[in-house]
């Protein structure tokens, strides 16, 4: 499911299901958990690229996945998935880059956003998913969002359920920078490849700054959207949610504020 491939002090993991649109599944986060630890160990890894195989970077969560039967703690699963994920990148002392080379949403969007860079194709779009599904952003996309982007626009992309393009996202300081669809791994690789050149472990240091500066909270916001994630999923707003999703139509919300 998660492909590995080192050059030139490049490690670059590519997300490898195509056909679920690179959505994650347990065995595919613990599988990219294990591929952070060990590059943050090896010395031959100066940059790593974050990426997606075919059209897709990743469609987040798979859905079939916790809806496959038996009752699905929320807080469990971001407790054991997502949140040691995105601290693992957060925390390893070398350059991470977000390769988007397609469509990414959801929880796939937090990880993204806990990437230092986003580089993307010109057809890139990235949504946060969520509200579509009656769940809260978790992922830490509801801090990483709003810190790169302003509160204003992380909660219209929330409550909108609406895409933002590569030409929008990049106007916003949500990408770092756009290539073209047809060259666009051989520019992420030259621009790893460059700062793979660069002082790493001052890089490093400073992301650790970076961290403490602005993310000091991360581990809290995690911890929250985990605890509101279990309260919005057990609510029949999520239910009726997914039953649409699966049956290609609009959700019915009923007007319920209880």
């Amino acid at each position: 499911m998660l492909l590995s491939t080192l050059q030139a002090d490049v490690l670059t993991l590519t997300l490898n299901r195509p056909e679920r649109a690179n959505s994650f599944n347990v065995e595919l986060i613990s599988e990219l958990q294990e591929a952070f630890s060990q590059a943050e160990k090896d010395s031959q890894v100066r940059v790593i690229i974050l990426t997606g195989s075919g059209k897709a970077f990743s469609a987040g969560q798979d859905i079939s996945e916790m809806q496959g039967g038996g009752v699905i703690s929320y807080r469990t699963h971001l407790k054991k998935t997502y949140n040691p994920l995105v601290i693992k990148i957060r925390r390893i002392e070398k350059p991470v880059l977000a390769a988007i080379n397609g469509p990414c949403a959801g929880a796939a969007l937090g990880i993204a956003l806990a990437c230092d860079l986003r580089l993307a194709t010109e057809e890139a779009k990235l949504a946060v998913g969520f509200g579509g599904i009656g769940l809260v952003p978790d992922s830490a996309v509801s801090l990483l969002l709003p810190v790169l982007i302003g509160l204003g626009r992380a909660e219209q992309l929330y409550f909108n359920n609406a895409p933002v393009y590569a030409r929008q996202a990049l106007e916003w300081g949500l990408l770092n920078r756009i290539f073209p669809a047809a060259k666009f791994m051989d520019d992420t690789l030259a621009y790893a490849k460059e700062l793979a050149s660069g002082p790493i472990r001052a890089f490093g240091l400073a992301k650790q700054a970076f961290n403490r500066a602005v993310l000091s909270n991360l581990e809290d916001v995690l911890n929250t959207e985990a605890d509101l994630q279990e309260i919005a999923g057990n609510r029949p707003e999520h239910k009726e949610g997914v039953a649409a999703f699966w049956e290609k139509r609009k959700p019915k919300y009923k007007n319920d504020i209880r």
